[in-house]
């Protein structure tokens, strides 16, 4: 059996250049373990030639100038690791839509904030009103008062990554007034420019399921009894790390398309709803 000792020499004797090249067809994280099996191995996993290749092309990535003035990043790790900090996004041309890497994935993700969508009745400050949070770069929208609620917005499949499956996620909170969020249900869509559709009945609220046996969610808003069966298939809200909730509105996959990629939130019966802070609409892989 081979000991630890000539193991540890038979990578020694692989060139670097090859090492690089086997880590390349990993994964970011994958070669951050690595580095931590040899000496060989903790050099090739800081070499530029691996992590040139877990970043897009030239011609996709933003300036890394920081607006600060700082300098920009000293390798190809640092440059990934300062694109993929989503706590620290990178502000696109527009003003207004940001930007990072996916560090497991490495497939380029997107902040759409509220300003850069549709929001029927968005700029009625009686129906909706714009706010600034603590902590928050843009202005949020707030559900005063609607019965027709719509939420639209677009993304051109050039910005995203070639074979990476996404989805979209609404990113919001509520207030101790809202109502009308949880039934009746929300229709959730994405569409893209080739004719490719999903779509799901959603909730921007979790309910009271406490009748049922299989333990109760998080109460959020009671719902009339003849709702139950049909809550039951609802897609429902989840908790972020950062204090928001996120809810999924759909599924895509980036095949070859440079078209649009759109995607809705929609409920127009004649139910008040109140009580909603958008923040935005999130593009990135989709949860695993």
């Amino acid at each position: 059996m081979m000991t630890e000792a000539s193991g540890a020499c038979e990578i020694a004797r692989l060139p670097k250049e090859l090492l690089s090249a086997a880590l390349a067809l990993t994964t970011p994280r994958d070669v951050c373990r690595a580095a931590a099996v040899s000496r060989d191995f903790h050099k090739a996993a800081g070499s530029d030639a691996v992590w040139a290749c877990f970043l897009p092309p030239p011609g996709d990535v933003p300036s890394m100038e920081e607006p600060s003035g700082g300098p920009a990043p000293r390798s190809k790790k640092e440059e990934f690791l300062l694109l993929s900090d989503g706590d620290h996004s990178l502000l696109l041309a527009d003003g207004l839509t940001s930007s990072w890497l996916d560090r497991e994935t490495c497939a380029k993700c997107y902040m759409i904030p509220a300003r850069a969508l549709h929001i029927s009745w968005g700029d009625t400050p009686s129906y909706w009103r714009w706010i600034r949070l603590p902590y928050y770069r843009f202005e949020a929208a707030e559900l005063v008062y609607v019965f027709w609620f719509e939420i639209r917005g677009k993304i051109p499949g050039k910005m995203l990554s070639q074979g990476s499956a996404y989805a979209a996620y609404i990113v919001f909170k509520t207030t101790d007034q809202s109502t009308g969020l949880g039934y009746p249900p929300l229709k959730a869509s994405v569409i893209s420019v080739a004719g490719w559709k999903s779509s799901c009945q959603v909730s921007l609220q979790s309910y009271d399921d406490s009748e049922y046996e299989d333990g109760a969610m998080p109460y959020t808003c009671s719902v009339p009894h003849g709702w139950r069966a049909l809550c039951r298939d609802l897609v429902l809200p989840q908790e972020r790390g950062d204090g928001w909730m996120e809810l999924e509105l759909g599924v895509f996959y980036k095949d070859g398309d440079d078209g649009e990629v759109g995607f809705s939130l929609l409920q127009t019966q004649a139910h008040v709803k109140r009580g909603l802070i958008v923040q935005g609409i999130e593009i990135r892989p989709a949860n695993r």
